[in-house]
C-alpha cells in the first residue's frame, strides 16, 4: 500500500548512500525516511536489487530536490 503524501525524491543502490542523502535533508529541516526491503538490514544484499528509497511528504519534494542537488554539487575534499 502506498501513502499519497508521501513520494520518493531519489532511490540508491545502498542503504548507506540513503542514509547520508536523509542526513542532508535532516539538516535542511526536512523530515525524511529510507524505505527498503532487505529483510530489517539482515539481508543489506538484498538493497541492490530493489534500491533504498528517500521518501519525503509530497509538500516537501521540492525543496528536498534542491538541498539534494545542492549536495551532490559539493566536490570531495
Amino acid at each position: 500500500m502506498t501513502n499519497p503524501h508521501l513520494v520518493v525524491v531519489r532511490t540508491f543502490s545502498t542503504r548507506v548512500d540513503a542514509e547520508l542523502a536523509q542526513s542532508a535533508l535532516e539538516m535542511a529541516g526536512i523530515e525524511s525516511m529510507v524505505r527498503s526491503d532487505d529483510a530489517g538490514g539482515l539481508r543489506p544484499a538484498m538493497t541492490f536489487s530493489n534500491g533504498a528509497e528517500l521518501v519525503v511528504r509530497t509538500g516537501d519534494a521540492g525543496r528536498a530536490d534542491q538541498v539534494l542537488r545542492a549536495a551532490e554539487e559539493i566536490p570531495p575534499e
